[in-house]
């Protein structure tokens, strides 16, 4: 038996030995092209994160099959390399300086929001790479800021849109806001407050605030519903362009200001808990099975949606939709925009050429003139860089906006817009 055993291992290690020298060639000459995905992945904001790594992980494995991404007539395999940030600006700059330095990657998904994204912008200078990012500050893609594209529909663009639709066809003609207790949150509260009064709202209250990491919200919406920031302002309200409010009164509207996706359904139970009977809306994606948990309490919530609903979808992002589906275990609207990310840095380095893969500064040259069809979208419609008139320079794929209204416990378009 024991010389049966050893011929037998003998065999078997020549075999491998014999496969090894064959795949050995053939595995030097592949050319691989990674990929970075830095977001968060825990807690209650894990879902945006996650949609960013597994939407990445979809398209590079549509690529693959079909043997990479061709990038001056030589086929790149696609790896995908993640780091979960956990919304920590220290975690993020320990990924940061991974995937630049350790893994030696120029191309970079995420961060999700203002502070994690803002921490890593001199990493990203230093290491000379770029980023697609989702947190909404502007300096993030302001010059003399370079590296930073945002992937996304921002706050302060959705939010005019929203208000403006919701003036028309709700009469709303008053606003509150809620933010957590974070740069990137308040930072989306101001620019909501901002565009509130724009548009002729009067803004009952914007100072409730809440910290991180809050799960009874019971105390914080019955601080909102209470506060009255500037009676004045309230009572005066036509003399700014709006209609007037009695002081005292509650809001048409309230904004859930950066909300996480984890948030979002115990803050709609406890405004409902509370007695509030109003509109609820967010200027950010928000995740329909953690909505579907808050009932009857989550039915009528406005959000910003992914950007690939059902009736616009080409075939090739209805292959994306079953790819991501069976990968995640389920479709998260919000991958309809993060979808957008990886495909746009791959076209553009096909446009750019291999240099752009070490060199990101032939990445960023070809911006301004780069043009294709929307793959993701039935309708012949230009798919290009964005962000002139917000940002000075052209820092923001032009993802389409969707806006949904959450009912029957799923998303529901319920208008489209435009960031320009």
């Amino acid at each position: 038996m024991y010389k049966t055993l050893a011929r037998f291992i003998s065999v078997a290690l020549a075999a491998t030995l014999l496969c090894a020298v064959a795949i050995t060639p053939a595995a030097a000459q592949e050319k691989v092209l990674k990929i970075g995905v830095l977001g968060v992945m825990h807690g209650p904001a894990a879902s945006w994160g996650l949609v960013n790594k597994y939407s990445a992980e979809t398209t590079a494995e549509m690529y693959n099959e079909k043997g990479g991404v061709d990038l001056g007539g030589q086929k790149y395999r696609i790896e995908v390399v993640s780091f979960d940030d956990r919304l920590d600006p220290r975690l993020a700059i320990d990924g940061a300086r991974r995937l630049i330095d350790e893994e030696g990657i120029r191309y970079i998904i995420g961060p999700n929001v203002d502070t994690t994204a803002g921490v890593i912008v001199p990493l990203l200078r230093a290491g000379k790479a770029v980023n697609i990012a989702y947190g909404f500050g502007r300096f993030l893609y302001t010059p003399p800021q370079r590296n930073s594209i945002l992937g996304m529909v921002a706050s302060f663009q959705a939010a005019p849109v929203i208000y403006r639709h919701l003036i028309e066809t709700k009469g709303i003609r008053s606003v509150s806001f809620v933010a957590r207790n974070e740069a990137d949150s308040l930072t989306q509260r101001e620019e909501g407050e901002h565009a509130a009064r724009a548009a002729g709202l009067v803004v009952v209250s914007s100072s409730t605030e809440y910290a991180a990491g809050t799960t009874n919200f019971g105390p914080v919406i019955r601080r909102l519903l209470a506060a009255r920031d500037n009676p004045m302002l309230a009572g005066a309200a036509g003399q700014l362009g709006g209609p007037a409010t009695p002081v005292g009164g509650t809001p048409d509207l309230i904004v859930l200001s950066g909300v996480a996706p984890g948030d979002a359904p115990l803050m709609l139970i406890a405004l409902r808990e509370a007695g509030y009977k109003g509109l609820v809306a967010a200027e950010t994606a928000q995740d329909a099975k953690l909505l579907a948990e808050a009932g009857a309490a989550a039915e009528g919530f406005i959000s910003v949606g992914g950007a690939s609903p059902p009736e616009t979808r080409s075939p090739y992002m209805e292959e994306f939709v079953k790819r991501y589906t069976k990968r995640a275990g389920e479709w998260h609207d919000e991958a309809g925009t993060k979808v957008y990310a990886l495909e746009m840095i791959l076209r553009t380095l096909q446009k750019a050429g291999p240099k752009a893969i070490d060199n990101v500064t032939e990445f960023l040259n070809v911006i301004p003139d780069f043009a294709i069809d929307n793959p993701f979208v039935k309708e012949k419609t230009t798919l290009r860089y964005v962000g002139q008139r917000f940002f000075n320079q052209q820092r923001q794929i032009g993802v389409p906006m969707v806006v949904n209204e959450f009912r029957g416990g799923q998303f529901h378009t319920l208008f489209f817009g435009s960031v320009e």
